[in-house]
C-alpha cells in the first residue's frame, strides 16, 4: 500500500498544489486588472500562466521525485527530463513576462503622444526588441539544456578554444543573414520605414505590415503580401509617402478637345471637392499643362490628408468631371477630327464659320452653292 500511496501522494501533491496556486494567482491578476484599467499590464501577465504552472509543476516534482520511490531504474533519466522542462517552461515565463512588459510601456507612449508616425516608430522599436528578447532568451535556455548534459560539459573547452575559428566559418556562410540582421537593427532605430507606412517598392503601392530582423512584408491595396529581406531598404531607394506627415497631393490628369471650358470646369471641380469628404480642403488647382495638334492635356490638383482619402478623391474627381462632359459639354471630349461632333455654344447658341467666300455664316446655315 506504501508504494502505491507514496508516489500518488507526491506526484498528484505536485499537480494539486501547482493548479491551487496557479488558480489563486490568475484570481489576484483578474482583481488587479479590474481594480486598475488604465494599464493593460495585469491583463497581460495573464498570458504566463501555463508556463507559470508548468515551472511550479516541474520544480515540485524535480524537488519530491526522489521521495516518491518510483521507477527508481530510470531516476536519472526522468531527473533530466524535469530539469530540461523547468529550463525550457522558465524561458517561456521570462518571454511573456518580458511582453507584458513591452506592451505596457507602448500602450502608454501611445496614450500619450498623439502623432501617428512617432507612434509607428516606436512600434517598430518595440516589436524588434522582443524579437531579439526572445531570441537570446531562447539561446540562453537551449545553452542551459546542453550544459545538464555531462558530455556537453566535457566537450565545453575544446569548444570555446575553436570558437574563433568556428565563428569566422559562420560569419562567412551566413553573411546574407547577418547583413539582413544588422539591416533590421538599422531600420528599427534609424527611422528609415516603420510599421503601418505607405511605401512604393519594385512599383508595388501597399503598407508596411511586418517587419523582422531578416525580413519586411508590405501589404498592397489588392490584398497581397510582398515579403523582401530588411538589406533591400538599406541598399536600393524606395518611396515612403508616410514619412514627415502622412498629408498627400494627388494628380488627375484629361486629354480633352482645344474648346473644352475651362472656367466651368474650375466651378465644377469645387463643387465636386465640396461634396467629397475625402478631401481636406488644403488646395485644388486646374490647369493646361500641354497641347497637342488634337487635345489639351489637363491636370486637377488635389490633396487628402493621407494615401487612402488621395486615392478616393482622384477616383472621384475623374469620374465626376468625364461624366458632367459628357452630359453638359459632349464637344470638351477628344474626338477625331473627321468625325461629326456636337458644336460648342456660341453667343446666338451656334458658332460662327467662314463661307467659301470669306462672307461669316452660321453652322446651321447651308454652304452657298457656288456657279
Amino acid at each position: 500500500m506504501e508504494n502505491v500511496l507514496r508516489p500518488l501522494i507526491v506526484i498528484g501533491g505536485s499537480v494539486l498544489l501547482t493548479l491551487v496556486i496557479g488558480w489563486a494567482t490568475d484570481l489576484l491578476l483578474r482583481k488587479a486588472d479590474a481594480r486598475h484599467s488604465e494599464t493593460p499590464l495585469w491583463g497581460l501577465l495573464r498570458r504566463g500562466r501555463i508556463p507559470y504552472q508548468l515551472v511550479l509543476c516541474a520544480a515540485m516534482l524535480r524537488g519530491a521525485y526522489d521521495e516518491a520511490q518510483v521507477l527508481r531504474e530510470h531516476r536519472v533519466g526522468i531527473g533530466q527530463t524535469l530539469t530540461l522542462v523547468l529550463i525550457g517552461s522558465a524561458a517561456w515565463l521570462v518571454i511573456r513576462i518580458a511582453a507584458a512588459v513591452v506592451e505596457t510601456s507602448y500602450s502608454r507612449y501611445a496614450r500619450m503622444h498623439r502623432d501617428p508616425a512617432r507612434v509607428r516608430r516606436v512600434r517598430t522599436q518595440v516589436t524588434l526588441i522582443m524579437r531579439v528578447v526572445a531570441a537570446i532568451v531562447g539561446v540562453v535556455a537551449v545553452a542551459a539544456m546542453l550544459l545538464t548534459f555531462p558530455a556537453m560539459r566535457a566537450a565545453g573547452a575544446s569548444l570555446l578554444a575553436s570558437a574563433g575559428l568556428l565563428g569566422i566559418v559562420a560569419g562567412v556562410a551566413a553573411q546574407s543573414t547577418l547583413s539582413n540582421m544588422f539591416a533590421g537593427l538599422q531600420i528599427a532605430f534609424g527611422d528609415m520605414v516603420r510599421i503601418g507606412d505607405t511605401v512604393v517598392v519594385d512599383g508595388e503601392w501597399g503598407t508596411v505590415e511586418e517587419i523582422t530582423l531578416t525580413f519586411l512584408t508590405v501589404r498592397t491595396w489588392d490584398e497581397r503580401r510582398i515579403t523582401m529581406p530588411v538589406s533591400y531598404f538599406t541598399s536600393k531607394p524606395f518611396e515612403n509617402w508616410s514619412r514627415g506627415g502622412a498629408q498627400m497631393t494627388g494628380i488627375v490628369y484629361w486629354h480633352l478637345d482645344h474648346s473644352a471650358p475651362m472656367d466651368a470646369m474650375r466651378e465644377k471641380l469645387r463643387d465636386i471637392l465640396r461634396e467629397c469628404p475625402a478631401w481636406d480642403g488644403r488646395a485644388c488647382d486646374l490647369t493646361v499643362t500641354d497641347s497637342t495638334p488634337n487635345t489639351m492635356q489637363v491636370r486637377a490638383l488635389v490633396t487628402a490628408k493621407d494615401a487612402d482619402d488621395i486615392w478616393k478623391v482622384r477616383v472621384t474627381v475623374r469620374e465626376q468631371m468625364i461624366r458632367w462632359l459628357t452630359d453638359h459639354h459632349p464637344y470638351a471630349l477628344p474626338r477625331v477630327n473627321t468625325a461629326d461632333s456636337a458644336p460648342p455654344p456660341g453667343r446666338n447658341g451656334a458658332r460662327s464659320s467662314a463661307s467659301p467666300d470669306g462672307a461669316p455664316r452660321r453652322m446651321h446655315e447651308p454652304p452657298r452653292q457656288s456657279r
